[in-house]
């Protein structure tokens, strides 16, 4: 998460506590516009619980404080 973080604040010329909230704020719209099955899915790889899809983002949610 810190690389994506790192890359965002490059990117837009920001720091890495704006670049962090960025990136929380497009997370957030992501889960509040799809459909409820594929919002969880999204909150499932945020949270890495459950296993399978949510070990590929290794635990994203957590890591950024969600």
């Amino acid at each position: 998460m810190e690389a994506l973080i790192k890359m965002v604040a490059e990117r837009a010329g920001i720091d890495e506590a704006a670049a962090k909230k960025a990136i929380e704020v497009v997370i957030d719209q992501l889960k509040d516009k799809l459909p409820g099955p594929m919002a969880d899915q999204v909150e499932g790889l945020l949270s890495g619980e459950g296993g399978g899809a949510g070990d590929v983002l290794g635990g994203l949610g957590k890591k950024i404080g969600f």
